[in-house]
């Protein structure tokens, strides 16, 4: 390669990486004060349908294309056109977000960060008249930026960036961009001085041994299945809501409605928001038996009837408390099966196994990365061919000859039209 292009390749990179950071330290902090904000003054559940209807109203009305969000990058990837992925997307999921989890819907960030990631990379793009190929790397870039600043996982966020395009699919042209980007972006929410959530797994790792193993598959099936119920769920109550109630503004407001009335029937706010303190409870068995199945039903509502924000955080406090709860009847540590929760569950719906892999491995510590890497795949391969992201193409099938219309170009979202 011409060192001309490594170092324009370089600098494009660390640019978006950095940029990215910046938006995810801007992020992270003002979510840590909606959190505070909600938690102080519980009553701010009933401002839930208000929230949702301005939310809805803005994207309605200035939203235009971004309200396409994670699938219109993965479009934009795969067949740059048109205006490709605006710079109003930034200020308009970020505000949204905040909005979400301020008044208390359940959702996540990754989804805030990769389309903030995105955007930048998408204004970069048109400013600099980058030629189609440029631009989906700087694409690329941009949702590795992003996911490894709000996360603090460079490793995972550099495959992630593109692992997430199609499952079975991999470009190996992007992975030093895309590294570095995950690098500079991880280091920029450091130097901003916002810290990224610790998790640590303290319990003795067991030996690698059949019965082991086999417990380790058992957990791994179900987490593949409450992966697959949260995709569909969430996707079929998008498809019913917007069916029923074909105003945008009138249906979000009624998705906060029905939050508020479960969060009330609930009696406790612990399932709205991050719920980042049921998360931390996960890991030693201190979480009601069922709160994996509530926070799964919650966030698929907020999600589906139009609210704004990531699923992964979601997804992580669902796996880890599902996790939690099989820890007994399988006779496991609690904290071992949460930590194979917490990433085979998302895995499992971004399909993305090997970048979460990776995720455990930076997040809780190389030393069991083999039940991970179990965890893991066992889950991806039991979700099937569904997923959170609807744009991604199946380049390899996850099973063999299960090619759904023998096309390489073939997305989860077509196959949801064909069903």
């Amino acid at each position: 390669m011409h060192p001309r292009r490594v170092a324009f390749l370089f600098l494009l990179a660390g640019s978006i990486g950095a940029l990215s950071g910046i938006a995810s330290g801007l992020f992270l902090e003002l979510l840590r004060i909606a959190t505070e904000t909600r938690e102080n003054h519980p009553w701010l559940i009933f401002l839930l349908p208000v929230a949702g209807a301005a939310i809805a109203w803005v994207y309605q009305g200035y939203g235009q294309s971004a309200a396409g969000g994670n699938n219109l990058i993965l479009d934009q990837i795969h067949a740059p056109q048109g205006a490709g992925v605006p710079l109003r997307m930034f200020p308009l999921i970020l505000a949204s977000t905040v909005a979400t989890h301020l008044f208390g819907g359940s959702a996540g960030r990754e989804g805030t960060a990769v389309q903030m990631g995105g955007s930048i990379a998408g204004e970069i793009g048109r400013r600099l008249k980058l030629s189609q190929p440029d631009i989906r790397l700087a694409l690329m870039c941009g949702i590795s930026g992003g996911f490894s600043s709000v996360f603090g996982t460079p490793l995972a966020g550099t495959v992630f960036g593109m692992e997430m395009l199609a499952i079975g699919g991999f470009r190996y042209d992007a992975l030093l961009p895309c590294l570095i980007a995950a690098l500079i972006g991880n280091e920029a929410v450091h130097l901003l001085g916002v810290a990224h959530t610790d998790y640590h797994v303290a319990t003795v790792i067991p030996a690698l041994e059949p019965s082991v193993v086999l417990k380790v598959a058992v957990a791994a099936v179900a987490f593949g299945l409450a992966s697959a119920v949260f995709s569909e769920m969430t996707a079929e109550i998008e498809h019913i809501s917007k069916r029923y109630l074909r105003n945008p503004v009138v249906r979000t407001a009624s998705g906060g409605v029905i939050v508020v009335f479960i969060t009330l029937a609930l009696g406790t706010q612990m399932y709205n928001g991050l719920s980042l303190p049921m998360l931390r409870d996960a890991f030693t068995g201190d979480v009601p038996t069922w709160a994996f199945l509530i926070k799964l039903v919650l966030t698929a509502i907020t999600l589906g009837f139009g609210f704004k924000g990531g699923e992964v955080t979601p997804l992580f406090v669902i796996g880890a408390c599902l996790g939690a709860t099989l820890a007994g009847p399988l006779g496991m540590s609690p904290e071992l099966l949460a930590a194979l929760g917490f990433v085979a569950v998302f895995a499992a719906a971004a399909n993305t196994p090997i970048a979460c892999v990776l995720m455990g491995a930076e997040l809780f510590g190389g030393n069991g990365i083999i039940y991970i890497g179990i965890a893991v795949f066992i889950a991806y391969t039991i979700s099937g061919h569904r997923g959170i992201y609807h744009a991604q193409r199946i380049v390899s099938p996850k099973f063999a000859q299960s090619r759904p219309d023998g096309s390489d170009n073939v997305t989860l979202r077509d196959l949801r039209r064909r069903q």
